[in-house]
């Protein structure tokens, strides 16, 4: 293409989402660490209805799947549907509207959540007006993402795109849906639904907040990113159109497996653990595939730290999608259900997966918008990624052991049917498991701030002109 006829990426909109990303990981999980060490040391609640545990932690949630992941979301799909359609956003204005709204957003989370405004509805405790503002943003990232791959150069549409596109219909449908609710107030709402129709609504969306935003989202982003920084192409393209469709069609029908041993009727809580074992297949095909692809490019991960990422961040995914459909199963639940196995599970996929994978994705993408070769320090990534691989492991290491114990315990029965032990007996034999688990993020945080540093040198070294050629189209 001539230099006459070139036009730009909208890498502006690109790199205002990636600073945010890292600002919000580091807010996001320093809340995390905050509420961690409320539970091995209560007194840290300052006996303060805004810093207690039961309001600071959704605030951790949203800020770290809606913050920190959403970000990452957006940085990296608005970056990879521009270089695979080689076409520019479509609209700047609309996209720009994104990031402030989304920014807005978060905003007013970290405001009324600490407050006590909440529908109380696990990933959805924001109120109505906020709700409004998400599903106008969103719609916003729908046109914008949609747009620029209608316009396309290219004929094919990436597998990676696909991922992206099915991530934002299905989170726009799901959002919708579970939040119908007639508002009482400016700062109060009630569901439409009741009983044990609300529950089952509420984890058609809470499972699939998991499926969809936390997994097919972020699936777009290993397949353009892993490829990219291994060097290679996918191992299989067939593979991965079937592991979309697979995976699109089967993790709908998944979210009953929370509510076993509830009023739900049985044939619900059955076809939610037999979608969730199921689910194995495609998830491990989409890890297979990206870890295939680094076929001839094993001896990268010697001298890659961002290839590292990508690599581990796919093992804990295979990890984390064995033992959902693992827990599934109604005899393991029993056992599983409301114990901190669970929340190890979660920290898997969201450190292991999520984090891992997004932070070498930034890795990637970072040097490119701001035009340069590469990040300040490789040798601060490679500090950057022992912390967040020990952070996770010690994390998730200790609340498979707190919740096996947990589990064992509240089941535990004398002769005569009475509990073996007290709740609080429970609470005890968990207590070094706590500090474990609180050290561990913390370790995790403490790579957050690594990141921060290596990228402040980076954008800082950066000029304008250097990242404005950099938005080229070749």
């Amino acid at each position: 293409m001539s230099t006459a006829s070139s036009t730009a990426y909208n890498y502006k909109v690109v790199r205002q989402f990636a600073i945010m990303t890292v600002v919000w990981g580091i807010v996001g999980m320093a809340l995390g660490v905050l509420i961690a060490a409320q539970l091995v040391w209560p007194e840290l609640n300052f006996n303060l209805p805004w810093t207690s545990f039961g309001r600071l932690r959704p605030l951790h949630t949203n800020a770290v799947i809606f913050a920190f992941g959403g970000c990452a979301l957006f940085a990296t799909s608005y970056y990879a549907v521009q270089r695979t359609s080689q076409a520019r956003l479509i609209s700047d204005k609309l996209a720009a509207f994104t990031f402030w709204g989304w920014q807005l957003v978060i905003l007013l989370a970290a405001i009324t959540l600490p407050l006590g405004y909440t529908s109380s509805k696990e990933y959805a405790e924001l109120e109505w007006p906020i709700d409004i503002l998400i599903t106008i943003v969103w719609v916003s990232y729908a046109i914008v993402f949609f747009g620029t791959v209608v316009k396309r150069k290219v004929k094919h549409i990436y597998v990676g795109n696909w991922f992206f596109g099915a991530f934002i219909l299905t989170v726009a449908l799901l959002h919708v849906v579970n939040n119908l609710e007639i508002p009482v107030t400016l700062t109060k709402s009630y569901s439409l639904y009741s009983g044990a129709t609300d529950a089952m609504i509420q984890w058609w969306y809470g499972h699939n907040a998991v499926g969809f935003f936390l997994t097919a989202g972020f699936l777009g982003m290993m397949y353009y990113f892993v490829p990219k920084q291994a060097g290679r192409p996918v191992y299989s393209y067939r593979l991965s159109i079937v592991h979309f469709w697979a995976l699109i069609a089967v993790y709908i029908w998944a979210g009953p497996h929370h509510l076993h041993y509830t009023a739900l009727p049985d044939w619900a809580q059955s076809l939610g653990m037999v979608m969730s074992l199921i689910l194995l297949a495609p998830s491990w095909g989409g890890m297979i595939n990206g870890m295939m692809t680094l076929s001839g490019a094993w001896h990268k991960l010697r001298s890659d730290p961002i290839l590292r990422f990508l690599v581990v961040s796919l093992a804990f995914y295979g990890m984390s999608t064995f033992e959902g459909p693992m827990m599934a199963i109604k005899t393991v639940n029993a056992l599983s259900h409301y114990t901190d196995w669970t929340i190890g599970h979660v920290h898997a996929g969201a450190l292991g997966w999520v984090a891992m994978v997004s932070i070498g994705s930034l890795y990637h993408l970072i040097p490119k918008v701001f035009g340069r070769e590469q990040m300040h320090s490789l040798g601060l990534i490679n500090a950057h990624f022992w912390l967040a691989t020990i952070g996770t492991v010690l994390y998730i290491a200790s609340m498979w052991v707190n919740g096996i114990t947990q589990g064992l315990m509240w089941r535990a029965v004398n002769q005569d049917g009475t509990l073996t032990y007290s709740f609080v007996e429970a609470l005890e034999a968990g207590h070094m498991g706590f500090v474990v688990r609180m050290i561990g993020g913390l370790v995790f945080l403490s790579g957050m701030f690594v990141m921060a540093y290596n990228t402040f040198r980076t954008v800082r070294a950066s000029v304008p002109a250097e990242y404005e050629a950099a938005a080229q189209i070749a």
